[in-house]
């Protein structure tokens, strides 16, 4: 992959990313979009603060905290990039924490090699992919199919454990030990959920798992990839710095006191 610059502003790439990974509920408020998927993922359970949400910011946080309130659910908002700075403020201004950075990387999308492993790719998760892929480390909740499927042209790579992996397998029967999810919005790829088992890492497999889904976004005319990355997760930043992506923006989560 080269490292052409992003045809798309952050604001754009934003909206775009948000509708390659969505919640169940998603309302407009001006241009923030609020969205709820039971607590799965910040990204599905945060206000996306782009642009002017149509009212002064204090009013725009009263009405972001109520939203999720009312449906049991810790308020919170996304702030990628400079344009957020003013919500930012009146958020912080009201007491509301803030988390670590995400970088949002991009690149070129220029389809490599197959893979040098078997990928198995499919249009929805099994038991198995959902057992290997721990969000934060964590067991998924009943909503995380929901919002992994929720999208026109989504796929699910799985290596599933060989002969000699018995010990590393992450669940119960043929859990995978690398799984990835892979997005078409546009002529944009999304990758995410790139999940390697304790046991099997540094054999390449994530290398493997996002070569199937590039190759994958390739075919359905994708020209462009995206992914998030922790700012805390070094070994993460340079694999996919070592495979072309750069930096695009960063945005944080702030979210309402207890």
């Amino acid at each position: 992959m080269g490292q052409s610059r992003s045809p798309l502003g952050v604001a754009d790439l934003e909206r775009l990313a948000a509708r390659g990974w969505r919640g169940t509920d998603e309302e407009p408020l001006g241009g923030w979009l609020l969205r709820a998927g039971g607590g799965f993922t910040g990204r599905t359970n945060t206000a996306l603060v782009t642009g002017d949400p149509g009212r002064p910011l204090p009013e725009a946080v009263e009405a972001v905290t109520a939203w999720y309130r009312d449906r049991g659910l810790r308020p919170g908002a996304a702030l990628p990039g400079v344009q957020a700075r003013p919500a930012d403020a009146a958020l912080a201004a009201a007491g509301w924490t803030r988390d670590d950075d995400v970088l949002v990387l991009t690149a070129p999308l220029v389809p490599g090699p197959a893979p040098a492993v078997p990928v198995q790719l499919s249009p929805t998760p099994d038991d198995g992919w959902l057992t290997a892929y721990r969000h934060l480390g964590n067991a998924l909740p009943d909503t995380a199919r929901a919002v992994l499927v929720n999208a026109p042209d989504v796929v699910f790579a799985a290596v599933r454990p060989g002969p000699g992996d018995a010990a590393v397998r992450p669940g119960p029967g043929d859990a995978p030990v690398a799984v990835a999810r892979g997005v078409v919005t546009d002529d944009w790829l999304g990758v995410s959920a790139v999940t390697v088992a304790g046991g099997a890492r540094r054999r390449g497999l994530a290398t493997a798992v996002m070569a199937a889904v590039t190759r994958w976004g390739a075919e359905r005319g994708a020209r462009w990839v995206y992914l998030q990355v922790t700012a805390s997760n070094a070994p993460a930043r340079e694999l996919y710095r070592q495979s072309g992506y750069v930096e695009h923006h960063r945005y944080h989560y702030r979210w309402a006191p207890d």
